[in-house]
């Protein structure tokens, strides 16, 4: 059956160039409350006040988008305890490395729809476990049909930050990312500057292919210093129209600043990631008492990055990282609206 087709966005929507910024985006939905990509996760992230929701992209054996930031499956699912499903157990290379597993492009959608879904880290996130066994893993489409509504019944617009995700390594699997991501937006009437969808990857031919061929913002994410150079983030711009960078390149205030002003002077727009609550995850300087998995200076953390002017964080904890957001602007005398970011 195929997938519900949804009408383009109302006139209405806000254009994907005229966003709120510095916008808050939900890792994986609300994934500090909820197993991360469930749709009751992207649900909690926009009751929560989300201005964004960012979402990982996989596909299966036949074709379908779904949701999941690893191509293997046990991490976040009950797929391990499936003795039906046992013999999918082998061994793979994925960016170099072997990993032994249950492989998303090995199975159909239909057998992927059996598995429910578990929270990465119970002895972290307690609360979220509880939903373990309670969710389904969820498509593409159907977030987008969910945020859509969710947003709606709230009056107001949600962007979807959509991640490609093993770009080559489902190129060779016969199953191209960027050219299922093209189909499903144009079936959902998204390919156009009003959608509030923007595509992001690591990999810059993924990137330069979607250039040459969709309307909506991209967005290249680096992780390592040689990648925020003027000369790199240049190169960037004539492709994408926007960085998501690792946060610990931003938290290095002399760089950070450096970065975001380069940044900035190529039209490009500065999304950080990835903001977590717990101590383990946060900057030294923002961690609370000395147990990893208790919770620091969220809000903290969030406000260094928004003093060197980024235009988005991309966080597990929405509702705080929005307090933070909101807390900073009157404090700062700012207001955060509409503005303008470029757009290819």
């Amino acid at each position: 059956m195929s997938p519900a087709v949804l009408p383009p966005a109302p006139l209405t929507t806000r254009p994907s160039s005229l966003v709120v910024t510095p916008a808050v985006a939900a890792h994986r939905g609300a994934s500090g409350y909820r197993p991360e990509h469930t749709l009751e996760a992207f649900r909690v992230a926009v009751e929560m006040g989300a201005d964004d929701v960012e979402l990982d992209l996989v596909a299966t054996r036949d074709g379908v988008l779904v949701v999941r930031h690893d191509v293997e499956l046990s991490h976040t699912t009950d797929v391990a305890a499936r003795k039906d499903l046992a013999g999918r157990r082998t061994t793979k290379l994925v960016a170099g490395r072997p990993i032994t597993g249950w492989f998303v492009e090995d199975l159909d959608l239909a057998e992927l729809r059996t598995l429910r879904t578990r929270e990465r880290m119970p002895r972290a996130r307690p609360g979220s476990a509880a939903h373990d066994g309670r969710h389904g893993v969820a498509t593409f489409e159907e977030v987008v049909r969910l945020v859509r509504e969710e947003a709606e019944l709230r009056g107001r617009t949600v962007g979807v930050l959509a991640e490609i995700k093993h770009g080559a390594y489902f190129q060779a699997a016969g199953l191209p990312l960027d050219e299922l991501l093209q189909d499903s937006m144009r079936r959902l009437g998204m390919d156009h500057e009003r959608s509030r969808v923007s595509a992001m990857a690591f990999e810059r031919e993924v990137l330069r292919r979607l250039a040459r061929s969709v309307r909506v913002p991209l967005i290249q994410l680096v992780n390592r210093r040689d990648q925020v150079t003027r000369t790199q983030l240049a190169v960037t711009a004539t492709y994408a129209d926007g960085i998501g960078a690792r946060k610990d390149l931003l938290l290095r205030r002399a760089l950070g600043d450096r970065v975001v002003r380069a940044a900035h002077r190529e039209w490009l727009t500065v999304h950080a990631w990835t903001l977590r609550a717990e101590n383990k995850f946060l900057a030294k300087d923002f961690r609370v008492g000395e147990r990893r998995r208790h919770r620091g200076d969220l809000a903290g953390e969030a406000r260094r990055l928004l003093d060197l002017g980024v235009d988005g964080l991309i966080t597990d904890h929405p509702d705080e990282v929005v307090g933070a957001r909101d807390s900073w602007a009157r404090s700062a005398g700012h207001s955060s609206g509409i503005s303008t970011q470029p757009t290819r």
